[in-house]
């Protein structure tokens, strides 16, 4: 059984921080590419991180490059979302998900076939 959990959202002042977790099992495991996407109501999917699960490439959201942080434990089975210095426009539901292909800069959702439920983050003074 396939299954992508999320977790640490919540409330948090402007300059707060806050760190997110996916806990992934079953086959999702195989996947190759780990990322961190979000959603506001009315807007499209977009992209913040993505992390190879094999090698630990990296690539950044030009947007959130420098406040964000993303990693995996040594197995790829934990991938995480350190999220610092955030902003109102910040506020989202956030969605890990895995693909097959090895990540690329574009964060193209549709490549990804494999999504958690969300969680939402909230910056609000």
């Amino acid at each position: 059984q396939v299954k992508l959990v999320e977790s640490g959202g919540g409330s948090v002042q402007p300059g707060g921080s806050l760190r997110l977790t996916c806990a992934q099992s079953g086959l999702v495991t195989l996947r190759r590419c780990l990322g961190w996407f979000r959603q506001v109501p009315g807007k499209e999917r977009e992209g913040i991180a993505t992390i190879n699960r094999g090698d630990g490439v990296k690539y950044y959201a030009d947007s959130d490059k420098g406040r964000f942080t993303i990693s995996r434990d040594n197995f790829g089975n934990t991938v995480s979302l350190q999220m610092t210095n955030l902003k109102p426009e910040d506020t989202a539901m956030y969605f890990c998900a895995a693909g097959g292909r090895l990540c690329s800069r574009y964060m193209r959702p549709s490549e990804y076939d494999y999504w958690g439920q969300g969680t939402q983050v909230t910056v609000s003074s």
